[in-house]
């Protein structure tokens, strides 16, 4: 039998008692049999429920924690590398705090319904429901190879019908609300994936799940009105721990801008009434040369003249199959045609042209905007493609002058009637109070966001509750009827035509209106995956109840999420999603908090070797399982959180993982050398334990997990050199290492004689007077200004402080030529040296 040893060769051993190995031809040592030790815990962890949860009353509200992972959708490939380190930093943080003494709810479940799981089986020729749940059951076993202290019997999954039960109620309330509602839009088209997806899921005019160049259809679409919480999903942003970028995410994209709503007028034979704009600039409206529409724009078709038709309809085809984020793209040429019409200024009465171009976009704004040359740089790029004029309305300082470029900044007024001179701010609030006066305007709060495009044209999702019933119309189904469960099929593959596979099964389709009885058909969409996501970790509080979504004392008892984390991939997605929710279920009474996620901290990526992305095209893909099979689970977890800071990328380097193993086994052999009857633990030694509890302690509390192994490895090494060690020693050890390595501690925990579970053991105190340092630093002063500082033993004396300054070169050099008149000396704090010429 072949074990791995600490420099990573592998020696031929006879195994002899467990924790022992001989040599060829060497003496018996005590090695860290890793596999079966591993193996022991597990079963004892499982046997024992040593991590199971309860809604215990007495422990006080601050001594209640919810640390929780971004679950993960249950793929083919299994765990990658990338998993372990944040489902490490988590399992670290609630083992430390467990040992603080708080109850700690910490799950874990899978987001198994969506495309990821869908496009798994089609891959495979498997119905989804059979690959994902076998996912599901290789997820959860190579989870609990890595020793992670979740409560497994909350386990929840999105796909489980007792789940997404509340998922089908908590749609119907927004239906009820009109915050649900179905229309007839353009939306983003994957080809591949055979559905719409919203906004965020398109990257650089891609799908972001397949990469696949998206198209734009319109079809018949559900929809949730996620702009009636614009302001509050943006203000409540303030109250959050969350890193800085990430919020900065949710704020752009949300987008909200204050200016005004201007109504040009259409001129002459073709005039239709108004077109109405939105600028955060109405101080530039005397700059205004012409006018764009989105080509989807209703008026287009109204004003284009008999001439511009053709060339027109010609430019709107071609916008059909682009993405909204190809057209927006700063650095795409600009394109567009002119309608033939004109509109009035409304400020100057100037008659400027209409043109279509594909970067304004119909859903956005009110999809027209007044384009100013001078002081927009897509406006003058357009301009000087198509010798449109540019006319310049502010000015740096008053003048007006020659512009090579757009200047986009505030300034003074010129060319702007009896508004020149006047200041960027200024001129905005008068011009808005001068269009609400004449009723050609008004003050308006715009936003970036749009509502959520929430229905897909696919099987493998969460079937929408409601029926179409010729006489009531729309009807969501009695509650007592949920869940509304997916057929079954024989083909889950996307229809490519606009419509779910379920929309096949006419069986399942017709139905009875719960209203009036009368024929009816289902909805035939289904949910996207980010729906299960959406409330995943309020399920957690009470998952097996099956009369409400979950009792509100159990929800009052641990939300908010205290911690979460995950990837900053999620920053507009996920996160953004279930704040949404969240508030709305506060709005309708089930939770009791406005925010989901009080703090949210991001896990950086794990690189290849080659510091390229993970990828099997790369061929540098590390499977975990590997890495647990050769050097084990504690290995694993520490070498992920030792590799660097966790929200940075990092690049898996082998040797380093040998490094670690390294360090585990001198931990192990350091429990050779306990001491039976006591021994003194010399000073220095206990000084540094003391410093190790510190760090330590400080730097979970901070996630700075890196910084933490580099201390307790000083201290490892400190221990080595001593021939025997102080059982209280080796105790302080076990109980700081036992969050990152909880295998090899568990163990060594058996090994000084104490009861399992470590983890219920309290986390070890320091003693602040025995980290004061031996050595602090003095100001040097000369007459009174600070010259230098010296190092000095804490204990110096005052004559001494004097000798340790006279001897210093620089302080020497300074005082050259003076004439030391005397020298204030206060032992642990100043020396003031008093000179004069």
């Amino acid at each position: 039998m072949t074990f791995p040893v600490a420099d990573s060769s592998s020696v031929k051993l006879k195994v002899q008692p467990p924790c022992y190995k001989i040599i060829e031809g060497g003496p018996m040592e005590r090695f860290y049999d890793f596999i079966n030790i591993e193996k022991k815990w597990r079963d004892y962890w499982e046997r024992s429920k040593t991590f199971s949860v309860k809604e215990d009353t007495s422990f006080p509200a601050d001594k209640r924690l919810y640390v929780l992972d971004m679950f993960p959708y249950p793929s083919g490939s299994g765990l990658h590398v990338g998993h372990p380190e944040g489902y490490t930093a988590t399992d670290i943080y609630t083992r430390f705090k467990k040992m603080q003494g708080f109850n700690v709810l910490h799950p874990m479940g899978f987001d198994s319904f969506g495309l990821p799981a869908e496009n798994y089986a089609i891959q495979t020729g498997t119905h989804p429901s059979i690959t994902t749940y076998a996912n599901i059951d290789r997820f959860r076993d190579q989870i609990k190879s890595l020793g992670f202290c979740y409560d497994w019997k909350r386990e929840v999954s999105t796909s489980d019908p007792e789940y997404y039960r509340w998922t089908q109620w908590i749609f119907i309330q927004l239906f009820k609300k009109g915050l649900a509602y179905e229309a007839e839009m353009p939306i983003n088209w994957c080809p591949n994936c055979g559905t719409g997806l919203a906004n965020e899921e398109v990257k650089d005019g891609r799908c972001d799940r397949c990469g696949t160049l998206i198209e734009r259809r319109r079809i018949r679409q559900w929809v949730l009105k996620i702009t009636a919480y614009a302001d509050r999903l943006l203000d409540e942003l303030k109250i959050l721990d969350w890193p800085e970028p990430i919020k900065l995410q949710q704020e752009n994209w949300i987008g909200k801008s204050e200016g005004a709503e201007v109504d040009f007028s259409v001129d002459g034979e073709l005039g239709e009434g108004l077109v109405r704009i939105f600028t955060t600039r109405p101080d530039t409206l005397f700059g205004a040369t012409y006018m764009v529409l989105a080509p989807e724009h209703p008026l287009v078709e109204r004003i284009t003249s008999p001439d511009m038709a053709d060339e027109v309809e010609k430019y709107i085809e071609k916008t059909v199959s682009k993405s909204e984020l190809q057209r927006t793209e700063l650095n795409r040429e600009k394109s567009g045609v002119f309608t033939g019409a004109y509109a009035v200024n409304p400020v100057n009465n100037a008659k400027i042209p209409i043109w279509i171009a594909d970067y304004v976009l119909w859903g956005y704004g009110t999809g027209a905007i007044m384009a100013v040359p001078a002081h927009d740089e897509r406006d003058f790029e357009f301009a000087k493609k198509y010798g449109l004029p540019i006319i310049q309305v502010v000015s740096r300082d008053g003048s007006i002058y020659e512009m090579s470029e757009a200047e986009t900044g505030d300034g003074i007024a010129v060319n702007s009637g009896d508004w020149s001179g006047m200041k960027t701010a200024d001129f905005k609030r008068a011009i808005t109070a001068w269009l609400e006066k004449k009723n050609l305007g008004k003050l308006k709060i715009n936003y970036k966001l749009r509502d959520w495009i929430f229905s897909r044209q696919r099987y493998w999702g969460e079937p929408i509750p409601v029926v179409h019933c010729e006489k009531c119309g729309i009807v969501p189904l009695d509650e007592s009827d949920l869940p509304l469960m997916l057929p079954d099929v024989k083909s889950y593959k996307p229809t490519g035509n606009g419509e779910s596979p379920l929309a096949s099964i006419e069986k399942w389709v017709n139905t009875k209106c719960p209203n009036c009885g009368g024929k009816a058909k289902r909805e035939t969409n289904t949910m996207p995956q980010w729906a299960g996501s959406c409330w995943y970790y309020i399920r957690f509080t009470d998952p097996h109840n099956e009369n409400e979504l979950a009792r509100k004392d159990r929800i009052k008892y641990w939300l908010p999420v205290d911690l979460y984390v995950g990837g900053a991939e999620h920053a507009v997605l996920h996160l953004l999603y279930a704040r949404f929710w969240h508030k709305f279920l506060y709005d309708i009474g089930v939770v009791n908090t406005s925010e989901p996620f009080m703090a949210l901290r991001n896990q950086g990526m794990i690189l290849g070797e080659n510091n390229e992305k993970m990828s099997k095209s790369r061929g540098n893909v590390v499977n975990p399982d590997d890495v647990v099979a050769e050097y084990g689970a504690d290995t694993l977890r520490v070498y992920e959180m030792f590799l660097g800071p966790l929200a940075a990328d990092k690049p898996w380097n082998t040797q380093s993982i040998i490094g670690i193993k390294r360090f585990l086994d001198k931990v192990w052999r350091l429990y050779d050398r306990i001491e039976s009857t006591g021994s003194r633990v010399p000073q220095e030694l206990d000084r540094l334990r003391h410093k190790t509890i510190k760090i330590v302690t400080d730097k979970i509390e901070t996630l700075e997990f890196n910084t933490a192994i580099s201390q307790m490895m000083i201290f490892v090494n400190a221990m080595q050199k001593e021939e025997t060690l102080d059982r209280g020693l080796l105790r302080d050890l076990a109980l700081i290492l036992h969050p990152f390595a909880p295998f090899i501690t568990e163990e060594l925990w058996e090994t000084l004689g104490e009861m399992p579970s470590i983890i219920f053991t309290k986390w070890p105190k320091y003693d602040p007077s025995m980290i004061t340092e031996d050595v602090i630093r003095i100001p040097i002063q000369e007459n009174g200004k600070l010259r230098d500082t010296i190092d000095m033993p804490k204990d110096v004396t005052k004559e001494r402080m004097e000798e340790l300054v006279r001897e210093n070169k620089k302080i020497s050099a300074i005082l050259e030529g003076k004439k030391i008149i005397k020298i204030i000396a206060i032992p642990g704090k100043v020396l003031n040296i008093v000179t004069a010429k």
